[in-house]
C-alpha cells in the first residue's frame, strides 16, 4: 500500500478530533487528551502547531486517493536533533505496515530536508508492534525503565 505524508491542515481536524477521543489509539501513550477534544478544539489545535517554527507535523495517507489515517511529526526541533510522534487513527490501517513507512519518510525529511543529526522517541515497553517498526527503520534503544524506552537514530545510521 502507497504511504505519503503531507502537511497537516486544518482541515484535518474534521477526522483526528475524533481520533483523539478514541482511548484504544491512546492505550501504549503517555500523551492521551485528559478531556474529551471536539472539533472546534482540534481546529484551534492544529491552527496553533503547523506555526511553529520548531515542530513539522504531517498528515499520513495511503493509497492513491491519498486517504488520512493518522499523523506523523517532528517536534521540539533544534540544529541537532528532533522528537519523533506517530499514531494511525485509522485502526482498520493498525498492523499493515504504515506506522513504518511514515516513520521512514519522517526520518528522510528530518535527515535530507531540516539536516537533523538525531531523531529521538520515547515508548512504552509494552507496545511492542511500534518498537518492532522504530526498530525496523534504524531506531536504536539507548536507555530502558519499566514504562519507558528510549530510542534514537542518527543521521546516516
Amino acid at each position: 500500500m502507497k504511504v505519503t505524508i503531507r502537511p497537516l491542515e486544518e482541515s484535518d481536524a474534521l477526522l483526528s478530533y475524533k481520533w483523539r477521543n478514541d482511548e484504544d489509539i491512546w492505550k501504549y501513550t503517555g500523551n492521551k487528551p485528559d478531556k474529551k477534544i471536539t472539533l472546534k478544539i482540534e481546529k484551534e489545535w492544529i491552527k496553533k502547531v503547523i506555526v511553529k517554527h520548531n515542530e513539522k507535523r504531517f498528515a499520513i495517507c495511503v493509497g492513491n486517493e491519498m486517504e488520512y489515517v493518522g499523523n506523523v511529526q517532528l517536534t521540539d526541533i533544534t540544529k541537532d536533533n528532533a522528537q519523533f510522534h506517530i499514531f494511525i487513527g485509522k485502526k482498520k490501517y493498525h498492523g499493515l505496515g504504515i506506522g513504518t513507512q511514515a516513520t521512514k519518510l519522517i526520518i528522510d525529511y528530518g535527515f535530507k530536508k531540516i539536516k537533523i543529526k538525531t531523531i529521538y522517541l520515547t515508548v512504552n515497553p509494552e507496545n511492542i508492534a511500534a518498537v518492532r517498526s522504530y526498530e525496523k527503520c534504524g531506531f536504536k534503544i539507548i536507555s530502558k525503565s519499566d514504562n519507558e524506552l528510549k530510542m534514537e537514530i542518527k543521521n546516516y545510521d
